[in-house]
């Protein structure tokens, strides 16, 4: 009976998803070259084996998608909203079919286990096409601008034009749903480009707007590298920037749009606060707070990467986090039982690398999960540091990784000082039997989205967004038309 109880592995078959040997720029409808030829490779996080080559957009490339979208913006901008919303529905249609072949797609390119992606990631996707083709026909009862005698919205509001968006590589078709759904929505055509190291889910929705019939030139799909974006975000014939990634890059966007008549949204970075107050229920809060730092390895911009926890029950939850952090399984994303799947890329492993050898440094206590790191790929096992202070780097700089940084308060007014304490404002957590305590805090809290005993629950309904360093506008529910539109 030794053995009865040896891990059995459960993989999802890589045979559901047929990925081509190289992929091709989507413009007007169209796989093309880039006009230089050039070609970068994406690579498998977990194995780094080359999963396929992709053509590398340049300025010229971006110019042709921008020209087509601006063509295609004529027709589409005309169409009743009721018209545009069964292209949408059709999309969300065929990504619920394709889901299975999207999820193994996204695992294989990101490195976040599959259980992500197909669990979270994909139904999500859907829901976001679903909710704002639902939208599409009701913009003028939406609400927006000032309100006539009889009650209606006076504001007629008209689509921008042609959207530039830029996405990352945390969430590749999740970003590209939020930021594409009330886009075409709204009426306005699209030129996408996603993160270089997660090319090829944005290429397979490229098929999928092809298997919908949308019309050719509404939405453009440009793969390569941060030049490209920059020529995508400077471009003169685009009246949408819309951004989601670092904090670094969303200032230099926010500068050269500055001037123009370009609206902007960006969802930058964060350092979300995870409060656990004393009559929290502990079992439930430990698995919050894995599930705020520990899902997609902490690459999320939203993770509740700092733990604030009450003096009085520090070391009870802290015990009850290691002990739930040895359980987790990391190694093969497509395992259907992995709980931490690869880092995205080399880039960011050392990255966190470098942020958790200065948490040492500067004298902050690590604990890392016991577990075997496979040889191959990205790695980086679940790490929480204790005895942080605020003036500690880990407790103020995004390190986008596995990574928690505990500290302690007494009073809630010391872990509201505390949360806030920060130069980011996107996200929060509370755990607390006290639904007064939950309402009283989370008003004092500047983030954009406060969870109360759950973490990074997500809804196409409800708006998401930062303060300060964090961006600014909105994505999601009814906030995140108005992003796209003239009032």
């Amino acid at each position: 009976m030794a053995n009865a109880f040896e891990y059995a592995p459960a993989p999802e078959s890589r045979s559901v998803v047929d990925i081509a040997p190289s992929y091709g720029l989507f413009i007007d409808g169209e796989f093309t070259e880039a006009a230089d030829g050039k070609v970068f490779k994406t690579v498998s996080p977990s194995t780094e084996e080359v999963l396929s080559e992709v053509a590398r957009a340049g300025t010229e490339d971006v110019d042709r998608a921008v020209q087509a979208a601006r063509r295609a913006f004529v027709k589409w901008s005309a169409l009743p909203g009721s018209e545009r919303a069964k292209y949408l529905f059709r999309i969300a249609r065929i990504i619920q079919e394709r889901s299975r072949e999207l999820a193994v797609l996204e695992t294989l390119d990101n490195g976040k286990p599959i259980k992500e992606t197909r669990d979270a990631d994909l139904p999500l996707v859907a829901a976001h096409f679903f909710y704002y083709a639902g939208w599409a026909d009701k913009l003028d009862h939406a609400g927006f601008g000032r309100r006539t005698t009889d009650g209606h919205s006076g504001a007629n509001p008209r689509p921008l034009g042609v959207a530039g968006q830029v996405i990352p590589w945390n969430f590749p078709l999740l970003m590209l749903a939020w930021k594409i759904a009330p886009a075409l929505a709204t009426g306005n055509t699209v030129v996408l480009k996603p993160a270089e190291t997660t090319p090829l889910s944005a290429l397979f929705f490229a098929d999928i707007c092809r298997q919908a019939g949308l019309p050719k030139g509404v939405v453009n799909i440009l793969t390569g590298y941060g030049d490209a974006g920059a020529a995508l975000v400077e471009h003169p014939d685009v009246n949408k920037v819309a951004f989601t990634g670092s904090t670094a890059v969303g200032k230099a966007i926010a500068r050269s749009v500055a001037g123009t008549s370009k609206k902007v949204t960006l969802e930058l970075g964060g350092k979300g606060a995870n409060i656990v107050f004393d009559d929290a229920p502990i079992d439930q809060a430990v698995e919050g707070i894995v599930t705020g730092i520990f899902f997609n390895q902490g690459q999320v911009c939203c993770a509740g990467s700092r733990l604030l926890v009450q003096e009085s029950i520090q070391d009870e939850l802290l015990d009850s986090l290691k002990r739930r952090l040895s359980t987790l399984r990391l190694g093969d994303p497509l395992d259907k039982n992995t709980d931490i799947g690869a880092i995205n890329s080399a880039e960011q492993l050392a990255r966190i690398t470098a942020l958790t050898e200065t948490g040492e440094s500067e004298g902050a206590e690590r604990w890392t999960a016991p577990c075997e790191l496979p040889s191959a790929g990205y790695w980086f096992a679940p790490t929480l540091f204790t005895n942080v202070t605020q003036a500690h780097t880990i407790a103020r700089d995004e390190i986008f990784g596995p990574v928690l940084s505990v500290l302690s308060f007494r009073t809630p007014d010391e872990a509201v000082a505390k949360a806030n304490n920060s130069q980011y404002g996107l996200s929060a957590g509370i755990w607390t039997e006290k639904g007064s305590r939950i309402l009283a805090v989370a008003n004092k809290l500047r983030a954009g989205v406060v969870w109360a005993n759950t973490f990074n629950k997500f809804d196409p309904t409800s708006p998401f967004g930062g303060y300060k360093e964090s961006g600014f506008g909105r994505e999601g529910g009814r906030h995140g038309l108005e992003g796209y539109l003239d009032v």
